[in-house]
């Protein structure tokens, strides 16, 4: 079985991305992978918190650990609801999926949407 303990190096994502947003490009690139960023986030805090390495995790998935560290680079890889359940699973949580309603869309927006929904 592999180790499980992780030991994590020492980044200060914070000074990183104030350093890196200075530069026009990134700011729109990171804008633009914003959610994927967040899910990221959050897979990497539920690992670190059940205190798992990627190794660990692969092998609690069935996978390897270079799909497991496909899964945690934002804007790499489209996981499918089936992978992203059992990555969930392999680090002590369950997957919760919900649609939030976007408030910057206008009303003449909202309505454009609903129009082309509807076909």
């Amino acid at each position: 079985m592999a180790d499980i303990k992780y030991k994590p190096v020492s980044h200060d994502h914070e000074a990183f991305l104030k350093r890196a947003s200075k530069r026009k490009e990134f700011r729109k690139a990171y804008e633009d992978l914003e959610e994927e960023y967040r899910l990221a986030r959050e897979m990497l805090a539920a690992r670190l918190k059940f205190g798992l390495t990627q190794e660990a995790v692969a092998e609690l998935m069935g996978t390897t650990k270079s799909a497991v560290s496909r899964l945690e680079a934002a804007g790499k890889h489209a996981p499918s609801l089936t992978t992203l359940k059992k990555y969930a699973r392999a680090v002590g949580c369950r997957l919760e999926i919900k649609l939030v309603p976007n408030t910057r869309l206008t009303k003449r927006s909202t309505r454009a949407a609903k129009k082309q929904a509807a076909g």
